[in-house]
């Protein structure tokens, strides 16, 4: 909900006080309450004492008694007399001031509403008191009871009092809860900041494990929580959260062991691969040069165990290069012109694929980068290739390099964008995964293996850049980032 904490500690907070509000809230409505019907009832008892007295005398004075008012002897201030025949008012009349034993108090005659008049004449004659609004006089507690001649004298004392003292009750709770509240709520503050301070080093320290890099290479998880008691809730959150830290950390060891030795496998395999296939290719090569007749079929076979074992060569000096940088083999750190790269690279594409249109967008001064000249040279040749390979005749291919200007500038961008068919959600989610191939049949028959954008990016990295791909209907775009110095460590 909109405008209440998002926080644990502020929920906990905001609990606490709205359960201290509710107890005082509570509190005051029953104190408040028990109070007034204790002061009703106080008022009730001073009715049933006082009787009918006055209202008698009232009606004394109706009948043609030798003083002009009834006796407000003893009287409470605010006394209402009323004395009423076959239901209507004759007389009505209130206590004013102090009563006196001796001389009694002045008294005010009052003129009642038909609607007060009304719901006085409806007044039950048992004696019992009711509460009572009159419109001219306010709120009064009455009783009445017959007379003597047939009629009826109700009595009524005025509940003003009582209201003025609940309503002062009411607002020094008030004042007395809200400072309560406001000390509670700082008290609350500081209570649950030291409770909850072993759940924010749970947080803590899921935040560093969060922040490691876990997706490769070597990961040390020595980070764990303080706080592993059992016998409390964060720190059975927290026993729990080092058991999976050293699963976790376990299940890292003995992935990097194994990748260490599938790399060093691959590039023990790849080493070793080298000497038979070149064996192979020379025995192919011999054979054809045989200055006897050949048969055309033997020829033929010749030509095709040639071809296979190029591509087996190329097939194996990649994958030795790939795990070479897998392995972190330290990359040459020199200055390297880009922009002859690029050129360079441009005019082996267009020897390869004449049918394609080939162009180039350079920045009007050199760009260079630190880093290794052969391993970038072969990162641009890659994805030029990548181009030729999955597009057709009459493709425009575009190799721009930007962003090595200025003196200021910290990276440079090399794209190569084509206008071919694009690539498929799926093939580019998986670009530059190992042996991916966009178009597996002309792929095999074009001779790649696959790892070429894996190769590209291998390097990049290497470098401490990254590849970026952007792909639609007629239009893909690879670019290379690199950092002008090479970055910090030119390590894979």
């Amino acid at each position: 909900m909109r405008g209440l904490p998002r926080t644990l500690r502020g929920r906990l907070t905001l609990g606490l006080v709205a359960i201290l509000a509710l107890v005082c809230l509570g509190i005051g409505l029953a104190t408040t309450t028990v109070l007034k019907h204790y002061l009703v009832d106080d008022l009730d008892q001073q009715l049933g004492e006082a009787g009918g007295r006055y209202a008698a005398s009232l009606e004394h004075n109706a009948l043609g008694s030798d003083t002009n008012r009834g006796d407000t002897r003893a009287q409470t201030p605010g006394t209402l007399g009323v004395r009423l025949v076959g239901g209507s008012i004759t007389v009505a009349a209130i206590v004013d001031g102090d009563a006196d034993d001796a001389t009694g108090s002045i008294e005010d005659r009052v003129t009642m509403s038909a609607q007060d008049a009304k719901a006085l004449a409806a007044l039950p004659t048992d004696g019992s008191a009711h509460t009572l609004s009159l419109s001219l006089i306010g709120e009064y507690r009455v009783r009445a009871q017959n007379g003597m001649d047939g009629d009826v004298l109700v009595t009524g004392l005025p509940l003003t009092r009582i209201d003025q003292t609940v309503r002062q009750l009411a607002g020094a709770e008030m004042a007395m809860f809200a400072a309560a509240l406001v000390l509670a709520a700082v008290a609350a503050v500081v209570w649950v900041r030291l409770t909850l301070r072993p759940l924010d080093r749970v947080a803590r320290t899921a935040e560093r494990v969060s922040g490691l890099s876990l997706a490769s290479g070597e990961v040390e998880l020595s980070v764990r929580v303080p706080d592993d008691d059992p016998a409390t809730e964060v720190g059975r959150v927290g026993a729990s959260l080092n058991r999976m830290l050293g699963h976790v950390g376990d299940a890292l060891a003995k992935r990097h062991a194994v990748e260490a030795r599938l790399r060093e496998f691959a590039a023990d395999a790849s080493h070793e691969l080298r000497t038979p296939v070149a064996a192979i290719r020379g025995h192919a090569e011999l054979a054809q040069r045989h200055p006897g007749e050949i048969p055309e079929p033997v020829r033929r076979s010749l030509g095709r165990i040639e071809a296979e074992a190029q591509r087996m060569g190329v097939l194996v000096d990649d994958l030795l290069l790939l795990a070479r940088l897998d392995a972190g083999r330290p990359l040459a750190r020199e200055q390297v012109d880009l922009t002859r790269l690029a050129l360079d690279a441009v005019e082996d594409a267009r020897a390869a694929a004449p049918g394609h249109r080939w162009r180039l967008e350079l920045p009007a001064e050199p760009t260079a980068v630190v880093g290794d000249q052969h391993r970038l040279a072969q990162a641009i040749a890659n994805l030029l290739a990548n181009a030729r390979t999955h597009t057709p005749e009459g493709t425009e291919v575009t190799l721009r390099l930007d962003g090595g200007e200025s003196p200021e500038a910290r990276e440079v961008r090399l794209s190569i964008a084509d206008t071919g068919p694009g690539l498929s959600p799926e093939v580019a989610a998986r670009a530059f995964d190992r042996f991916v191939r966009g178009d597996r049949a002309r792929s095999r028959a074009s001779g790649s293996t696959g790892l070429g954008l894996a190769i590209t990016r291998a390097i990049a990295e290497a470098h401490g850049g990254r590849v970026e791909l952007e792909t639609r209907p007629g239009r893909t775009v690879f670019t290379v980032v690199l950092p002008v110095n090479g970055g910090a460590e030119n390590e894979a």
